[in-house]
């Protein structure tokens, strides 16, 4: 009985101890767990005390959780799934339609793993147990029961536990949540059972971390990692802000590690530990994409940043012809693996990988010790990232382009374009060759004003988008009507049928700034649009001063004149002294004009353009974190 005893104990019944389960044939490699122990004391069975029978059908319990949770580590080790994603496609298709495959887990797995050895150490206590009965003379019950005692606070628990895994599919970042909310019990040999198995659970996730923040590789073939491809959430932002969306598909669809920054990556927030604070997931996921962009950097940009670090020779700059340039190419692109290494060096990532090394070598899970290493790593990409963006690329220079051209800081170059637009802009514009049209003064004010050494104009481009601002009908309601003649009423935009007013075509000039890799990560779509209101409003204030400046001279020429025929012509003296003062009412209301606009731009330009550029300028160089220089310039 002993002896038959002790095989169930490790998952084997016979003809004393039953398991119901297997009578009923309903017992099956695949079969779920179940939910209420099956072990049973045969019923023919007279021999026994009703004591001793109550002390068996204890013991034969801890064999019933042993062998349901042998079952579990079996199923979730089970590797078979590699197989068969090799084999052909209708065959895969057989085994799923024979529901016969779910789908895999490798935090299962690796739970699997902590729950075998937590068996091992069973079964050693059953043997244990064994040898002590063969060695007593007199084998008593008693012996197996203080032998396996602890185990009666162990199983049961890791039992509800498979349980609830199988029951509700509890997986990934879930399955941590799980055995995170478990290991706060108060039986401590419980708790160090629980621990080990969260222990197991995060050395999957530190993995997953390392492959994503070291070398910048989403690791995750089963969707169990809280960082996540966009799938279709992409679709909804996409819908939300089409205009954004689909120019910023369009530049970034030659470079994938663009697309993968503005739009590869997210946090899944099913699978993300609740002992993970939001902050942190976001500092892990900024990282894994900055490490992306600095191991995956645009050829364009290798191979300008060769040229740029090229040493040229003496007497180089004679070489003409095919053979020179050849070989100048030559030597650059050799360098392209060495100048993509040096945007994230070996030793930063060996740095990285040691920190989460330490992190995976820890007994136990210590949340300050981990939200301080993902810290230090984030500065770390965030440092390398700033080196590149600011350093490597030039951001100062773009940003100064962006000032005199976007900002208005090249005063005589709009000054100039606007003089010799001036009477192209007293027309409405044609909606065929109206950006045409405009090309020629813009190229004429270029030439005046713009030195060869202003490398950046060639970037700006002359855009217009739209004839004009529009105006809501709730703003139109009483501006947008006259009266006519018979009485009637009618609608200013002559022509437009539409509940939108257009106040002047040429207020829709825009200006596109040409950016490269990787200034898209600072100057996104949202920001430039930005850059543009600002620069249209900007305009039509220049627009504005000068037409009143323009009506001033206009006057004074007048009066010249007129000061002249005065002068000749004694009678017509009173004329033109009733003409004067006749308009004098409304030059004073063109010199009020003229004061708000110009203290206006002043205020503009000086008080909030030159200081907030003061104090980017000091940031830019004070900060070395590239997260904050752009919460810092998109303030």
């Amino acid at each position: 009985m002993l002896h038959e005893l002790l095989l169930a104990l490790i998952g084997y019944t016979g003809d004393l101890i039953v398991d119901e389960r297997e009578q009923q044939k309903i017992l099956f490699p695949d079969a779920p767990v179940s939910e209420e122990c099956t072990f049973k004391l045969a019923p023919d069975i007279s021999f026994l005390q009703a004591s001793e029978r109550a002390v068996i059908e204890s013991l034969i319990s801890l064999g019933f959780y042993y062998r349901e949770l042998d079952r579990f580590a079996s199923k979730s080790r089970n590797l078979s799934w590699i197989r068969s994603t090799n084999d052909a496609p209708l065959s895969r298709t057989s085994v799923l339609l024979k529901g016969k495959t779910k789908k895999p887990s490798i935090y299962r797995r690796a739970i699997a793993n902590g729950i075998v050895e937590i068996l091992s150490v069973y079964r050693s206590a059953v043997l244990q147990v064994e040898q002590i009965l063969l060695s007593d003379p007199m084998p008593i019950l008693a012996t197996v029961t203080r032998g396996l005692n602890k185990f009666f606070v162990l199983l049961p628990p890791l039992y509800e536990l498979i349980v609830e895994i199988e029951r509700d599919d509890v997986r990934g970042g879930q399955l941590l949540n799980l055995l995170h909310k478990r290991c706060h019990c108060g039986v401590p040999e419980l708790q160090a059972c629980i621990q080990r198995l969260l222990w197991h659970g995060h050395q999957v996730m530190y993995q997953q971390l390392s492959s994503w923040m070291v070398y910048g590789i989403l690791q995750d073939q089963h969707g169990e990692f809280f960082i996540r491809r966009q799938e279709d959430r992409d679709v909804d932002n996409r819908s939300s802000c089409p205009d954004v969306s689909e120019k910023l598909v369009q530049k970034s669809h030659d470079d994938a590690s663009l697309t993968d920054w503005h739009l590869g990556f997210h946090i899944f927030l099913d699978m993300l530990p609740e002992y993970i604070r939001m902050p942190v997931a976001e500092s892990i996921l900024f990282s894994g994409k900055a490490i992306r962009v600095l191991r995956n950097p645009s050829p364009t940009f290798r191979y300008q940043d060769a040229v740029n670090h090229q040493p040229i020779p003496k007497g180089s700059l004679r070489v003409q012809g095919f053979m020179g340039r050849f070989a100048f190419q030559k030597e650059s692109f050799a360098d392209l693996k060495l100048i993509g290494e040096e945007l994230l060096p070996q030793s930063e990532a060996d740095k990285i990988d040691a920190m989460l090394q330490e992190l995976k070598d820890t007994a136990e899970f210590h949340k300050r010790s981990f939200e301080h290493a993902v810290d230090s790593i984030r500065t770390i990409a965030a440092s390398h990232l700033w080196q590149l963006v600011v350093v490597r690329a030039d951001l100062n220079g773009h940003l100064k382009a962006l000032k005199d051209y976007f900002l208005l800081a090249k005063g005589d170059f709009f000054q100039c374009f606007l003089e010799e637009s001036r009477q192209l802009m007293r027309l409405p514009p044609r909606q065929s060759t109206a950006e045409a049209d405009l090309m020629i003064p813009f190229q004429l004010a270029a030439i005046k004003t713009i030195g060869d050494e202003d490398k950046y104009f060639s970037r700006v481009s002359l855009r217009i988008p739209s004839f004009g601002i529009t105006v809501t009908p709730s703003q139109v309601d009483l501006s947008k009507m006259k009266s006519n003649p018979d009485g009637s009423s009618g609608v200013i935009s002559k022509g437009n049928s539409s509940s939108e007013l257009t106040l002047d075509g040429w207020d829709g000039i825009a200006l596109e700034y040409s950016v490269d890799w990787p200034l898209q990560l600072f100057f996104t779509q949202e920001v430039l649009s930005k850059y543009q209101r600002v620069f249209q409003y900007l305009l039509r204030l220049k627009r504005t001063q000068m037409e009143l400046e323009k009506s001033w001279a206009s006057v004074m020429h007048q009066d010249h004149t007129d000061f002249v025929k005065r002068q000749n012509d004694r009678m017509n003296c009173s004329i033109t002294q009733q003409r004067r003062q006749r308009f004098r009412p409304m030059w004073h209301v063109r010199e009020h004009m003229a004061f708000l606009i110009r203290n206006l731009q002043f205020y503009i330009q000086v008080d909030v353009i030159e200081s907030q550029w003061n104090l980017l300028q000091e940031r830019v160089h004070d900060s070395h974190d590239f997260t904050e220089l752009v919460g810092f310039h998109q303030e």
